[in-house]
C-alpha cells in the first residue's frame, strides 16, 4: 500500500530521528539526511509528500537545497529551524516552502502538519485513482490496451502512444510509468504549447551564457525526470531539428546541454504521443520514429468501446459523489443513447458532459446528454423536430421525448412541462423502454 513519504533534512540526528519515528507512527515512510550533499540526489528524484529542512546545515542551507530541487514537485516545504538570523527568516519565506517553524517544534504544531500532510496525500491518491478511467471496462479495445501496457511498462523500451484528442494518452503514459518500477518522477511536457526556440532548453537544459538571458544554469526536463520518465505529448509538433538532437539523446543515453560542451549521462524513458498521423506526414522524421516507436499503442476513440461509454460515465459520476458527498447513480435509461452518440471529444468530452449533468439534476439518477453547442447543431438537433412517413406513433413520442430530453440537458422536469406532461409520465415512458 502506498503511504505518503516525509524528507528530513537536519543536521540534528536526535531531533530527525525523533522527527522520524513520529512520522512512520503515523502511517509515513520518513527519509533522513544530515547535509545538502546528502539530501539532493534522493531529492532530485523523488517528490517527497512533505519535507522539513533546517536552516543551518554543515555544508550549506535549506535554501541551497531549495534551490536544487525540481521545478515541478507538488509535494509541500516547511522550514523548521532555530535561526533567529532576520534576513534567512525573510529569504525562507520568499521561497516555495509553505511555513517557517522556529525550534523547539511543538507538538501541536507537528500534530497539525503530519494530519495536513495525510490528508494532502489521500486526496492525490483519491484523484489518481480517478484518472485511472483509462482503463476502465471490458471491451476487447480496451483490454488490448492493458495488456500492452503491462508488457512494455517493466521494459526501458521507448513508447509512442497514438490516438484522437481526448482519448487519454497522458493517462497511458502515466499508468506505464506506474508499473515500470521506475523511482524517478514522470515529467510531461507539450511539445505543440512552447515555442520551438525555447523547446530545446527546456528539454536539454542550457549553460550560463548560452544565449541572451540565460544568467544560471538550467537543468532540462531530461535531467529533472532521471531515473523517471519523460513523456512528450504532440511530438509531432517538434521541430525537425529538436528531432535530430532528440534522437541522438535516445540513442546514446548521453546529452549536452545548450551552450555546453560537457556529455551528461540520463537515465530516462521516453514515452511520446501524438493525435497525428504518424511519420513525415505527422510531422515526425522517419528515424525519430522509429526510435520512439519501439512500442506503439494505439488508444481506441470512445465511440469504439461500447458499452464501457456507461461504465465510464458510472466511474465519473462516482467521483462526483465523493467530492460532494452524495449518493447519485447514472440513469439506465440513458446508457443507450450514449452509446449511439459519436462522441467526437471522447473520454474528455464524456467527463465534461457527466460533470455538468451531475450539478444540473436534482434527484438521485444522473440523466447523461452529449453537451452541444448551438452552433454544432443541425436543424433536426435544435428546438425543431423532423418526422418522416411512415414512423409508427411509438417511434414518435420516443424520438420527441428524446429530443425534449437532449434539448433540456436531461432535466426531466422541465421535459415534462415542454410537452405538457407529467413528470411521472415522462418516468413511466423512459422505465417502459428498459423493460422492452
Amino acid at each position: 500500500m502506498l503511504a505518503p513519504t516525509l524528507a528530513i533534512v537536519d543536521d540534528d540526528q536526535d531531533f530527525s530521528a525523533f522527527l522520524a519515528k513520529v512520522a512512520r507512527g503515523r502511517g509515513f515512510d520518513a527519509h533522513r539526511f544530515h547535509s545538502v550533499a546528502e539530501a539532493c540526489p534522493w531529492l532530485s528524484t523523488h517528490d517527497a509528500d512533505l519535507t522539513m529542512l533546517d536552516m543551518a546545515l554543515p555544508d550549506g542551507t535549506g535554501l541551497d537545497v531549495i534551490a536544487r530541487l525540481p521545478n515541478d514537485r507538488s509535494g509541500q516545504i516547511v522550514f523548521v529551524s532555530g535561526t533567529q538570523n532576520r534576513d534567512e527568516i525573510r529569504r525562507a519565506v520568499a521561497t516555495p516552502a509553505t511555513q517557517f517553524i522556529g525550534k523547539p517544534l511543538p507538538p501541536n504544531e507537528l500534530d497539525q502538519l503530519l494530519r495536513q500532510t495525510l490528508s494532502q496525500f489521500e486526496r492525490r491518491q483519491h484523484a489518481r485513482e480517478a484518472q485511472s478511467h483509462l482503463l476502465v471496462g471490458h471491451s476487447e479495445v480496451i483490454a488490448t490496451v492493458r495488456e500492452d501496457i503491462a508488457r512494455v511498462a517493466p521494459t526501458s523500451f521507448s513508447v509512442l502512444i497514438t490516438g484522437e484528442t481526448g482519448t487519454g494518452k497522458e493517462l497511458a503514459a502515466r499508468a506505464i510509468h506506474d508499473q515500470s518500477g521506475r523511482t524517478g518522477n514522470l515529467v510531461c511536457v507539450n511539445c505543440g504549447a512552447i515555442p520551438g526556440e525555447l523547446l530545446g532548453s527546456q528539454l536539454f537544459g542550457h549553460e550560463r551564457g548560452a544565449f541572451t538571458g540565460a544568467n544560471a544554469r538550467h537543468l532540462g526536463l531530461f535531467e529533472q525526470a532521471s531515473g523517471g520518465t519523460l513523456f512528450l505529448d504532440e511530438i509531432g509538433d517538434m521541430p525537425a531539428v529538436l528531432q535530430v538532437y532528440l534522437l541522438r539523446v535516445l540513442e546514446t543515453g548521453r546529452l549536452v546541454r545548450l551552450g555546453g560542451s560537457t556529455e551528461i549521462p540520463v537515465d530516462v524513458r521516453v514515452v511520446a504521443a501524438t493525435h497525428r498521423a504518424v511519420g513525415p506526414e505527422g510531422g515526425l522524421r522517419p528515424d525519430i520514429y522509429y526510435r520512439l516507436a519501439r512500442y506503439p499503442i494505439a488508444l481506441p476513440p470512445l465511440r469504439a468501446r461500447g458499452a464501457d461509454i456507461g461504465l465510464l460515465a458510472q466511474r465519473f459520476v462516482d467521483v462526483m459523489n465523493n467530492e460532494i458527498g452524495d449518493a447519485k447513480v447514472l440513469a439506465p435509461d440513458c446508457i443507450s443513447g450514449l452509446e449511439r452518440y459519436p462522441w467526437p471529444g471522447n473520454v474528455r468530452e464524456l467527463r465534461a458532459a457527466t460533470e455538468y449533468a451531475y450539478l444540473r439534476q436534482d434527484g438521485r439518477e444522473v440523466h447523461v446528454m452529449p453537451l452541444r453547442r448551438p452552433q454544432d447543431r443541425d436543424p433536426d438537433d435544435a428546438a425543431d423536430l423532423r418526422f418522416r412517413v411512415g414512423m409508427t406513433f411509438q417511434e414518435v413520442q420516443e424520438r420527441m421525448l428524446d429530443r425534449t430530453l437532449a434539448f433540456h440537458q436531461g432535466d426531466k422536469t422541465a421535459t415534462a412541462r415542454s410537452l405538457g406532461v407529467s413528470v411521472r409520465t415522462v418516468h413511466n415512458h423512459l422505465a417502459r423502454r428498459r423493460l422492452c
